[in-house]
């Protein structure tokens, strides 16, 4: 298969396979952590109607599971890249912070702090760990040490 190719299938698995952790981590961390009574955490008009009763933890659960699914679909696309392996992975970061950039102009009131610990925190900084994480596994599987 052309090394082209390939490399575009590894940018569509790493963004697939984060995007999965990302909204399974969305669905897991809320419902285990406290969200304000009556919010339902599946209407963005709802959500938005009430960020300002959102507690700081109820803020880090979605920015844990950004940063994770970040992490995890930049380090799938350096594993599996047969090349660029560090650009294709911080292109996977682009790609969901420009997600991220969606979501806070659909929820605008969001506090400041939040929306730069996301904005900043999320997305280059995790596909670049990725990146690097995925880029040293490719390594090792091509000198046959195995994962």
């Amino acid at each position: 298969m052309s090394p082209i190719i390939r490399n575009i299938l590894a940018v569509i698995a790493g963004g697939i396979f984060g995007g999965v952790i990302n909204g399974g981590l969305i669905s897991l961390l809320g419902g285990m952590v406290e969200l304000p009574t009556g919010v339902d955490p599946n209407n963005i008009e709802d959500i938005k109607n009430n960020i300002h009763l959102y507690s700081t933890t109820a803020l880090l659960a979605p920015f844990a599971a950004h940063a994770i699914g970040t992490l995890s679909g930049a380090f799938m696309t350096a594993r599996l890249a047969v090349s660029h392996h560090m650009i294709l992975a911080l292109f996977i970061g682009v790609l969901f912070l420009v997600g991220g950039f969606m979501m806070v102009q659909m929820i605008p009131n969001t506090p400041t702090w939040f929306k730069l610990l996301d904005l900043l925190g999320a997305y280059l900084p995790m596909a670049f760990i990725g990146g690097k994480i995925g880029m040293n596994s490719a390594k090792r599987r091509a000198a046959g040490l195995g994962v």
